[in-house]
């Protein structure tokens, strides 16, 4: 089954908005099992949108849109498709003085405007949706789907969910179920990843093997295709311990699970706690820690110290010959471990840009101190500074990971 996403909105042409939407329903699509062949972008302007819909409803089996079906002017996705499909416009009453009602609930009196968020086009069903005043749309139009979705992303993903998955595995008439384990991965490039599972993605089809490179991590996706997912999963894990076993220690997780509950998990196990210094990460990594919850069992504290003088004087550290040094950085991480009374120490200088601070653009080092011994790792990430930042970031993270499993990184 071939699906087309069109997305509606010109702040997307501006680039004021990143069209995330298209990313969210593209891999929706794909670990379906669903083809999407084109995806389209077109401003709010009736006649553009009634010729993208036109275009995307000869070439695929269903159409799902986003974006322009709100209550004020330029929300014009329902007069579209109602051009486009020869339709008439109704107005669903009922759900009018629902929304006129959850807006008294509120102690607000409904603008007229919002009344138009209960037409449909006629014959198409409307999809609710509890995070939103917006409900989705789904028309079935000689023999192909088309869907609206509001253009908010959280609302858009659980309708997407919700209802439009279940009706295109069912128009697709494929009773299989398709799942997927992604294996996640740090410290090796897309490229060394692929060379050591060469052979595999060679010889899989079924289940199949991906490469998905992002925010410095490497994933490895398998899909599998069976009659249920008990029977799907079963074909992921041979191959899925076989990737495990070659990548060794670079794996860190599976499916959703970042590094930084993994992290404060080792932690805990141990039986240590955890002090950071961060200078040309400015508290980032303090930051991904403490979304962890229960981070409080394991998390001493953070020291932003951006300068020689704050090295000095709160860590202990003599800077002497400059601040941008594998010797600074591991002596920031002994000093915030004694400092703050932490049993791992973690240290992170470096030369972020946009002008080169001793050393050049993107050299970033981290020390790390634990009880079982010490060790520095300096990287060379590419990019502009924040880029820079958010790269060392997540490896002082894996660093520290990999420092605590007792897993030392080769110098």
């Amino acid at each position: 089954m071939i699906v087309e996403v069109v997305a509606v909105g010109t702040e997307l042409l501006l680039g004021q908005i990143v069209n995330g939407n298209a990313a969210t329903i593209g891999s929706a699509l794909a670990l379906n099992g669903f083809d999407a062949h084109f995806q389209q972008v077109v401003g709010d302007n009736h006649d553009r949108m009634v010729a993208a819909l036109g275009t995307a409803t000869e070439r695929a089996d269903a159409v799902i849109v986003t974006g322009g079906i709100g209550p004020t002017q330029d929300d014009i996705t329902r007069e579209a498709i109602c051009s486009l499909t020869g339709r008439a416009m109704v107005r669903n009453e009922e759900y009018a003085d629902a929304l006129r009602r959850r807006f008294e609930a509120l102690g607000r009196e409904m603008p007229e405007n919002n009344r138009r968020q209960a037409d449909h086009p006629e014959g198409a069903e409307q999809l609710p949706n509890p995070k939103g005043t917006a409900p989705g749309i789904a028309l079935l139009h000689e023999g192909t789907w088309i869907f609206a979705l509001p253009g908010v992303p959280e609302e858009m993903e659980q309708l997407l969910n919700d209802h439009v998955l279940p009706r295109l595995r069912a128009a697709s008439g494929d009773d299989g179920t398709l799942h997927s384990r992604i294996i996640r991965t740090w410290g090796m490039s897309e490229s060394a990843v692929a060379h050591l599972l060469d052979d595999l993605y060679l010889a899989s089809t079924n289940p199949s093997i991906a490469f998905l490179a992002s925010g410095g991590e490497i994933k490895i996706r398998i899909t599998a295709k069976a009659e249920d997912a008990t029977t799907a999963l079963a074909m992921i894990e041979p191959i899925e311990r076989e990737v495990v076993s070659r990548l060794g220690s670079s794996v860190f997780g599976t499916d959703e699970e970042t590094i930084e509950p993994v992290l404060v998990r080792l932690l805990a196990d141990k039986g240590w706690t955890v002090a950071l210094a961060e200078s040309a990460t400015g508290g980032l990594v303090a930051g991904r820690l403490t979304t962890v919850p229960g981070v409080s069992s394991v998390f001493r504290g953070a020291i932003v110290s951006y300068s020689p003088e704050v090295k000095d004087a709160v860590l202990g550290v003599e800077v002497g010959g400059g601040v941008v040094s594998e010797e600074v950085a591991v002596a920031m991480a002994r000093g915030v471990r004694d400092r703050l009374g932490a049993d791992v120490g973690i240290g992170i200088t470096g030369s972020a840009g946009p002008e080169p601070l001793e050393r050049e653009v993107g050299t970033m080092i981290v020390g790390v101190v634990t009880p079982e011994g010490e060790g520095v790792r300096t990287l060379r990430l590419p990019g502009d500074r924040e880029r820079v930042r958010t790269y060392a970031t997540t490896a002082a993270l894996h660093l520290a990971r990999l420092a605590v499993a007792g897993s030392w990184w080769k110098r």
